[in-house]
């Protein structure tokens, strides 16, 4: 549904009140609810009076019970349930279906569009895409649909670990398997982990690896020539190699941002800064630490006076906002990340940067035994290629299928929105076990249960011989499963608006399952094949709208929605 049907109670409720308040029907609009009436053919919008309690001050609603019923709002009721007393506005059925059917896919929430970045995924070059970064890719993919369609501005940045004393193991284990560039090239992210594995291999009996391995780092950090120009060639392989795999999953970036970006050399005005304003404090082991909070520092600068991640996030977070002016910007990163986050929020704000409070950790749970179901590998294009090949074989030994999958591209999208929806239909900050049975169930409240309603819907349309009406009669469309559905799509604005005060988007996997349970009861009901041409048609452009409805939230949450299946 729009706004106007809100924004007209919202105005309704305050110019009953007989004191001023500080909400406009603006403000106002996102605490009023579709409601869930005993009596299922009506339509109700609801305000919760412990809303009008904690945010407008307002004890006492007989002012508001006193509004006077019109074209649009029928009856203004005081309801006491278990669950809490709410003002309940019966809103006129012709004038809700109406809206609802015109503006329900595509919902206006937002009347100050906000400039967002968004760190998601940034795994780390030379070693496995694993589950915390698949975790971190999933959500934050979420996260920048969710607010592309919002209309907010989103820059999705990927920020990929390449800098740190392990890449200087990496550069010998290179060496040592004697890997040149064009090798590199055919499959960089699995032979430099071959050659990080390595290198480690050699340090346990050497311990003069780990020395040079520092060594190497070091000269990369003051800004070799020749060893970044090498880097920098492994790292435009890695890059393409996993633009590859995102391009699998559907996902695209703005900006690619390396820690490499912010090294020793590049930053020196930013540590130059924290001296200054003696935010660090050098120990005797030549170590250069921040206080955070009353008890505890962290480590900005080694004592060999190379850097450290935190020192780079400060470096990364300034030139951010210096580049994007953001309102707000996002790390999407997993719990075991927030003593880091907070400290570094703590010393920008130390710095004295106004926009210190707009950076905000955005914590996730782990996946524990994800791997795949012949060994303990975790590269995701191994899993998303086991994934394809089971949803195959799950829906070919399924009784109710009629013509098994054969398209590539279609078990490969199933399989994907599989796990996405595995992922996405957990709490994001519990951690959760990753179990093929549960996420590849051709039944139940899976992936493939919104791609077949969606497919079905769409063959609907293409085998119903009706043409679908431009404009909703309300006269034909009298049925209580009608109503039923229409209310449940106009949910959609409602349920948008929690996931991203929530930052949830189980919230909407949840409300997209129950959205498939009532479209699944109504198509038993309202037959469209066969009927009045007025009534198919009535029907049809229901239907076609609910189709509309589900697609925006399965592609807000990642997916691919299928035509056919």
């Amino acid at each position: 549904m729009s706004t106007k049907l809100k924004l007209y109670v919202g105005r309704k409720i305050i110019d009953a009140l007989d004191k001023a308040t500080k909400f406009s029907p603006t403000q106002l609009q996102n605490l009023i609810h579709v409601g869930n009436p005993v009596e299922k053919s009506k339509v109700e919008l609801n305000l919760p009076m412990n809303i009008l309690e904690t945010h407008l001050g307002i004890t006492n609603v007989n002012h508001i019970l006193k509004i006077q019923p019109d074209d649009i709002i029928r009856s203004v009721n005081l309801v006491r349930d278990r669950a809490n007393r709410k003002i309940s506005f019966e809103i006129d059925r012709t004038i809700f279906m109406k809206d609802v059917m015109e503006n329900s896919f595509l919902p206006d929430l937002n009347f100050k569009p906000r400039n967002m970045v968004i760190e998601f995924s940034s795994p780390n070059v030379a070693k496995p895409f694993h589950y915390g970064h698949l975790r971190s890719t999933i959500i934050g993919n979420f996260l920048s649909n969710l607010n592309t369609f919002i209309k907010n501005k989103v820059t999705r940045l990927n920020y990929l670990g390449d800098w740190g004393t392990q890449f200087g193991l990496i550069k010998i284990g290179v060496d040592h398997l004697n890997y040149d560039t064009e090798t590199l090239k055919n499959d960089p992210i699995k032979l430099l982990y071959q050659s990080y594995v390595h290198a480690n291999k050699l340090a346990e009996s050497d311990p003069n690896i780990a020395e040079q391995a520092k060594a190497l780092f070091a000269r990369l950090e003051q800004g070799s020539p020749e060893d970044l120009e090498a880097w920098r060639q492994i790292l435009d392989f890695t890059k393409d190699e996993l633009a590859k795999t995102y391009s699998r999953l559907g996902i695209t970036f703005d900006e690619y941002n390396y820690e490499s970006m912010y090294s020793a050399k590049e930053i020196s005005s930013v540590i130059e800064a924290l001296r200054t304003k003696n935010i660090l404090k050098k120990q005797k082991d030549g170590k250069e630490v921040a206080e955070i909070g009353n008890d505890r520092t962290v480590s900005v600068m080694k004592s060999d006076g190379t850097t450290l991640y935190l020192t780079r996030d400060i470096a990364a977070a300034i030139d951010r906002f210096e580049k994007f002016k953001f309102d707000k910007m996002y790390y999407v990163v997993e719990n075991g990340q927030s003593d880091h986050f907070n400290a570094l929020k703590s010393i920008v704000s130390k710095m004295d940067k106004p926009w210190a409070d707009r950076i905000f950790h955005v914590k996730f749970g782990r996946i524990r035994g994800m791997s795949t179901r012949k060994g303990t590998a975790v590269f995701l294009n191994d899993i998303l290629d086991e994934c394809k090949e089971l949803v195959v074989k799950k829906q070919i030994e399924s009784p109710t299928t009629k013509v098994p999958i054969t398209d590539e591209k279609t078990s490969d999208i199933l399989g994907i929105s599989c796990v996405i929806i595995n992922d996405l239909k957990q709490r994001r900050q519990k951690d959760y076990d990753f179990d093929w049975e549960t996420i590849l169930q051709v039944k139940g409240d899976t992936g493939i249960k919104l791609q077949y309603t969606h497919c079905r819907l769409t063959s609907l349309e293409e085998n119903a011989g009706a043409i679908p009406a431009t404009v909703c009669n309300s006269e034909i469309l009298k049925e209580e499963e009608v109503t039923i559905l229409l209310k449940q799509m106009a949910k959609f604005q409602d349920v948008l608006h929690i996931a991203n005060e929530q930052l949830e988007a189980s919230v909407l996997v949840t409300y997209l399952f129950h959205l498939c349970n009532h479209i699944s009861k109504a198509l038993k009901r309202l037959q469209v094949k066969g009927m009045d041409p007025e009534v198919a048609s009535q029907r049809l452009l229901l239907f076609n709208t609910a189709r509309e409805v589900l697609k925006n939230g399965m592609t807000i949450l990642g997916l691919t929605p299928l035509k056919k299946m």
